[in-house]
């Protein structure tokens, strides 16, 4: 199996390795339209089986170091006018169970800003974790008909000094993803 793996920045990537796997990364850049536009082209290109998304989150009511395999994810920009009949929401948990039979129960909460006002954040649907890019990505996966699977390290909890508790949480972010992803795949 073909797995495109996906990440904002390289300083998230890590050496992941999964041998009986075919392994292409992409850089996708922070925030929505370059998640997007990058996954969608990554795509096209390598043509993956799977496309996995990787990388680091804040959070609400979890832990730091907690690891979460996320199928749903939200938009939380597009939530705000749901009730125009905008759709802001994708799972694709029933494709991840029929490729890799594994269940994927978090959500993500994606937004155009860095979460760091806990207030902000807990309105609307109740996420797992919150981050930049990963609805983008689903969305890009669900117009090509591939499954979109996210693992997100939480390194932060929203409120509480954030972009520090981000920037000193990444190297363990890298180091922890890759030996989760051993255990799932």
């Amino acid at each position: 199996m073909k797995i495109l793996v996906t990440y904002a920045l390289e300083a998230e990537r890590g050496e992941i390795q999964l041998p009986e796997y075919e392994l292409v990364f992409c850089a996708t850049g922070v925030g929505k339209a370059s998640s997007a536009l990058k996954t969608y082209q990554a795509v096209l290109c390598e043509k993956p089986d799977l496309v996995l998304n990787i990388g680091t989150a804040g959070t609400l009511h979890h832990q730091v170091g907690d690891v979460f395999v996320c199928s749903h994810f939200v938009d939380r920009d597009l939530e705000k006018i749901a009730h125009l009949g905008v759709p802001f929401q994708i799972d694709s948990s029933d494709e991840i169970a029929k490729i890799l039979n594994i269940e994927a129960p978090g959500c993500v909460s994606t937004g155009d800003t860095f979460q760091s006002d806990s207030e902000e954040s807990a309105a609307g649907i109740i996420a797992d974790v919150f981050e930049m890019e990963a609805y983008a990505g689903a969305q890009a996966c669900k117009l090509a008909g591939l499954p979109f699977l996210s693992v997100k390290y939480v390194t932060d909890v929203i409120g509480q000094n954030s972009i520090k508790h981000w920037e000193d949480k990444l190297q363990e972010a890298r180091e922890e993803l890759a030996a989760f992803l051993k255990t799932i795949f």
